[in-house]
């Protein structure tokens, strides 16, 4: 679906460099803190600026010449994206109508009464939780990418949503999400695997159950530490105890070293910890 083959794009003193694949049926998260390069990734793909090196693939088309047959399948909700909130779902329903050949009308109503999205009431009155899911619908087709679907949305609308892109994949098995967050949470119960970049460079790409299942934070003391078979140590950041340890392989720590302190590594570790900021 889509294939960053060594991407190299500068922006005065900022470098971004990956590579990274998103394969059919398959939802994928791109992570890091703000400013590391997923803006930069996502107008790549959609062809919105050209590398300076590699190449972008994009349902088998070069990223900087799709075809308006290739952007038929292509859906995009990025953060700030939106249609103009004078408009109601019924007038946006008449629009994608005219602007994608594949439209499922029937789909798109049903799905409408679903979310409770009222068809004849104007965008400007939604809540933010209604604007989100309004956001997300407009854009789901073979290839979905997505900015931030649920920031700012309390419980029930994110869950929403979330249930709302499951059923997405779930309904054809050729369709993929590329999906950015900063909600640790959405990310590990939605993605299949997860690209971390950190100043514009591909520090980690791990399937999403692996990190949650085999990565971990260790506490050691000065001593524990120096004593410690360090072959499965991803990151070690100073603390005032000892060290903080970020491992890939936690089972091993806890069956060979029983005295030293073991806790869960997810994604909000992940980041944490291999970007330099663990407190």
């Amino acid at each position: 679906m889509i294939t960053m083959q060594n991407v190299r794009k500068t922006y005065g003193n900022f470098t971004f460099e990956i590579s990274m694949e998103l394969p059919e049926g398959q939802i994928l998260g791109l992570i890091g803190k703000n400013g590391a390069g997923k803006s930069t990734a996502i107008k790549l793909i959609l062809g919105l600026c050209r590398a300076e090196e590699g190449t972008v693939t994009v349902l088998g088309s070069d990223s900087k010449e799709l075809s308006e047959k290739v952007k038929q399948d292509i859906g995009v909700s990025l953060a700030e994206s939106g249609f103009s909130g004078e408009l109601t779902v019924n007038d946006v329903k008449h629009i994608l109508k005219k602007m994608y050949h594949s439209f499922d009308e029937n789909y798109f109503i049903k799905q409408s009464e679903n979310l409770k999205l009222p068809m004849n009431k104007k965008i400007k009155e939604f809540s933010t939780g209604m604007k989100a899911k309004l956001r997300v619908l407009t854009a789901m087709t073979k290839l979905l990418i997505i900015d931030e679907p649920t920031a700012g949305l309390d419980v029930e609308a994110r869950n929403e949503i979330l249930d709302m892109l499951r059923a997405y994949i779930a309904e054809d098995e050729s369709r993929s999400i590329l999906i950015t967050s900063h909600i640790s949470t959405d990310l590990e119960s939605l993605c299949d695997e997860l690209y971390l970049i950190h100043d514009g460079k591909l520090i980690l790409h791990e399937a999403t159950d692996t990190i949650l299942e085999q990565y971990g934070i260790l506490k050691v003391s000065e001593e524990q530490y120096r004593t410690l078979d360090q072959s499965s140590i991803l990151k070690v950041q100073k603390e005032n105890y000892g060290y903080a340890c970020f491992t890939n392989d936690k089972k091993f720590y806890q069956e060979n070293y029983p005295q030293i302190a073991v806790e869960n590594g997810g994604i909000d570790e992940l980041i944490l910890m291999m970007t330099g900021g663990y407190r």
